[in-house]
């Protein structure tokens, strides 16, 4: 309605939940969800721009009725000088998990495998960085299968890049849940390649796009926990392959998800937004971003 009222382009960014969660439990959620959901027929017709953070995003707008020709992809950006790792730190047989501690995010999927990870290389340490419900259960399940873990909470970014800078393996095994959420894209998955750390995790939701299986990483059917073990063990294991796919994931995020480059390209969304307020066509900026 303000958007009516002061006669200016409605932009609205769709980040996961908001159209990953089925109707049936959005309309049991808190009550601006439910509002959304009641007015979101009204929004698919009025907005002037749509910005999906992953193709996976745009392809449930289009099933909720959202315009094809008013739907852009934008990928979110990483700093990349920021997430660039210091060569000179010894990497340790770390797999790390950075998340939160909830359904979809699948740190329990990741305990099985590390079990199965550490019978065949002892010396393996999954380190968490996180917090949420699942905690307690998470950290008794770790108890009792575990020989090497440590859950530390939630850190600040520094520490969180000391981490990234450290370990060997990246492994956040995010799946879809029975209320739909799940992962849009990820953009720890871009940040840990930044840092030069191989991505291990399922090929669910938006991560396809975040990971480029086998050129920067493994994506397991989801809930193939013995797929995540078996990929984990190969990059502990394989100094040849590990480095190809390090250098892989940080090329592969310079190139196509470098903030500089990503933040020009949202200006140029806005941009196409106002122009079509003035009569002009939004449809070549939509194309050249997607």
């Amino acid at each position: 309605p303000m958007a009516r009222h002061l006669n200016v382009p409605l932009v609205v960014t769709f980040h996961g939940y908001d159209v990953m969660m089925k109707d049936a439990y959005a309309a049991r959620s808190f009550y601006l969800h439910r509002k959304y959901l009641k007015r979101r027929p009204v929004l698919a017709r009025e907005g002037t721009l749509f910005i999906a953070v992953s193709r996976y995003i745009r392809d449930l707008l289009l099933a909720q009725g959202f315009p094809d020709e008013r739907i852009a992809v934008h990928y979110i950006g990483v700093d990349v000088r920021l997430f660039t790792p210091a060569p000179e730190i010894q990497r340790r047989p770390v797999v790390l998990f950075v998340g939160r501690l909830s359904p979809e995010k699948g740190c329990d999927y990741l305990i099985r495998a590390m079990a199965e990870v550490q019978a065949a290389r002892p010396e393996a340490e999954l380190v968490v960085i996180g917090a949420g419900a699942e905690r307690s259960r998470l950290e008794s399940m770790a108890r009792t299968t575990l020989r090497r873990y440590q859950f530390l909470g939630v850190l600040p970014q520094p520490e969180i890049k000391a981490w990234l800078n450290r370990a060997r393996v990246f492994c956040v095994p995010s799946l879809r849940i029975e209320n739909g959420e799940g992962e849009a894209f990820g953009l720890v998955f871009a940040e840990a390649q930044a840092m030069g750390v191989p991505v291990v995790s399922f090929a669910s939701g938006g991560i396809p796009e975040a990971v480029a299986h086998g050129s920067t990483g493994f994506l397991s059917p989801e809930r193939d926990w013995r797929g995540l073990a078996g990929h984990i063990i190969d990059l502990l294991g394989n100094d040849v392959l590990w480095h190809r796919m390090s250098r892989s994931g940080r090329e592969r995020v310079t190139r196509q998800f470098d903030l500089v480059a990503q933040t020009r390209a949202l200006e140029d969304l806005y941009r196409g937004a106002l122009d079509a307020t003035r009569g002009q066509s939004l449809e070549p900026r939509l194309s050249a971003t997607t």
